[in-house]
């Protein structure tokens, strides 16, 4: 009996500079060398799929950089969130942060970049796409999940993971003030690392209290920082396993802030660990912006990520 083929919602007429299916990743694999990788803002993603009635883990696009341009073959409810490229329909501006009804033939579009690095696009049912170790999460490294494990390109077909929820309910919205605080120069909240005790005292302070700046060297594995040289005493470190959003410290002295599709384990001291809370913060930053690590209790960072999901809540 041969099963239908997906129906396709989507049509890719300009793919812009990085766009591929995420969802939340593939946590569990660490032991086999695979990072969970997923969505970087996964704030954003869970909120533009619950916006449009999908689960919070739904898959969706991601486009870093630059939006692309798409065609709706089907009629279908949409929401763009995260950062702010200008999103438009048939050429006019689109409200982004709420469910938007799109019918077949419009055109959705992206005018360009305002703020922030990363913009996601939900479709009510979801997106479809090569699923690999339990997630279609796009592995570009190992060229796995999302599209045949590649970025977007012109011509491809986005199709319908599912039936859409019903109701479809278009306008729902989540206000300002229930996001991340998305701002210049983010102050992340930011956990003291197991091995913090090897840095000097005024390097340690220097860590926590000075601005650092995104390299040109940064993408979804993670963001090399620029700012004061760390020295850091101790013999040579046995490799272990790391997370999202450790901040390692090799011998040059420069942070490495792992991301998204991060390696799973190394060498290098991990001198203190982003809180995941604000990670959304770190996945909006461009090559040339400034951050700084606000030092931190795991209970404080615990208690403001419980008031980020209560802001997720509102929309289940």
């Amino acid at each position: 009996m041969l099963t239908a083929e997906p129906a396709g919602v989507l049509r890719v007429e300009q793919p812009g500079m990085l766009a591929t299916i995420q969802d939340l990743g593939r946590p569990g694999r660490r032991a086999a060398g695979v990072p969970p990788g997923g969505a970087m803002d996964r704030f954003a993603l869970a909120a533009s799929n619950l916006l449009v009635g999908n689960p919070e883990g739904a898959a969706a696009l991601e486009c870093a950089l630059s939006g692309p341009s798409l065609t709706a073959l089907a009629g279908c409810l949409v929401a763009v969130t995260g950062a702010d490229f200008q999103a438009t329909l048939n050429g006019r501006p689109m409200p982004t942060w709420e469910s938007v009804f799109v019918a077949p033939g419009d055109r959705l579009g992206f005018a360009g970049r305002s703020w922030g690095a990363r913009v996601y696009l939900a479709v009510a049912g979801g997106l479809t796409g090569d699923r690999w170790l339990g997630s279609v999460a796009t592995y570009l490294l190992a060229g796995r999940g999302g599209v045949h494990g590649r970025p977007l390109k012109s011509g491809d077909v986005l199709a319908a993971a599912g039936s859409p929820p019903r109701p479809l309910i278009a306008g729902r919205e989540l206000p300002v003030p229930l996001r991340p605080p998305y701002r210049d120069r983010p102050e992340l909240l930011t956990i003291a690392g197991p091995y913090v005790s090897r840095l000097p005292p005024k390097h340690r302070r220097a860590l926590f209290e000075e601005d650092w700046t995104v390299s040109r060297d940064a993408d979804r594995m993670g963001y090399r920082l620029e700012g004061p040289t760390l020295a850091i005493d101790g013999p040579d470190l046995v490799s272990f396993g790391l997370a999202m959003g450790c901040v390692q410290l090799p011998s040059s002295g420069k942070p490495i802030l792992l991301m998204a599709d991060g390696q799973t384990a190394g060498g290098y001291p991990v001198v203190a660990t982003v809180a995941r809370c604000d990670l959304p913060l770190a996945a909006q930053l461009m090559p040339g912006e400034r951050l700084r690590f606000q030092e931190t209790t795991v209970e404080a960072a615990q208690e403001e990520w419980r008031r980020r999901q209560a802001s997720l809540d509102r929309l289940r």
